[in-house]
């Protein structure tokens, strides 16, 4: 049996970051009292993450025949911009994450697993029919409210607009030294001097 953290609801729950931009490691956090549970993740989760929350609520929005109230943005008040709970220790490093909306409580559900190599799969066994996922060692669980929610991805869109800045004609990050475009034919575009 897998060990459950669970958080239903959790008292706070959001996405942040330790390190400078460029070398920035990502965290979800989840705290109820003083039960504190962190799995690093990629950026690029991150973002998937809060869009894809973002869709489903808009989803669920749309399609009111119950009397669930989701509001379309986060709502005053539930903003919460404090840094990540500290110490941090990574209970494991996400992989897959699945993400629902629970009609009978009105709440989303999401499940963060852990990476582990063995469910990593090659593109000849795609299709192979008797590969079995195996079964995880840990799994963050979360159940929110939609308000709740929304806040979440209120922050992580803060979160991760707090990075690098991006190339406007390539769409990769600018370090402080500028970077090497590909658009411009190699060229190093530095960011003017104020």
């Amino acid at each position: 049996m897998p060990i459950v953290h669970a958080f239903d609801p959790p008292e706070r729950f959001v996405t942040g970051t330790v390190g400078e931009p460029g070398a920035r490691t990502f965290f979800l956090q989840a705290r109820t009292g003083s039960r504190i549970t962190s799995v690093a993740l990629e950026k690029e989760q991150v973002a998937l993450l809060a869009e894809r929350i973002d869709e489903m609520l808009d989803q669920v929005m749309s399609s009111q025949t119950t009397g669930t109230v989701v509001p379309a943005v986060a709502p005053l008040g539930l903003e919460d911009s404090d840094p990540l709970e500290q110490p941090i220790e990574e209970e494991f490093r996400a992989g897959t994450m699945t993400l629902s909306w629970d009609p009978d409580d009105e709440r989303v559900v999401i499940e963060v697993f852990p990476f582990t190599e063995a469910a990593v799969v090659s593109p000849e066994q795609v299709d192979d029919d008797d590969l079995v996922e195996p079964e995880p060692e840990e799994v963050l669980l979360v159940r929110l409210g939609a308000a709740a929610a929304r806040s979440f991805v209120q922050r992580a869109e803060q979160v991760l607009e707090a990075g690098r800045p991006s190339c406007p004609f390539c769409g990769s990050p600018i370090d402080p030294d500028g970077h090497l475009c590909v658009r411009a034919n190699g060229f190093r575009r530095r960011e003017p001097q104020a």
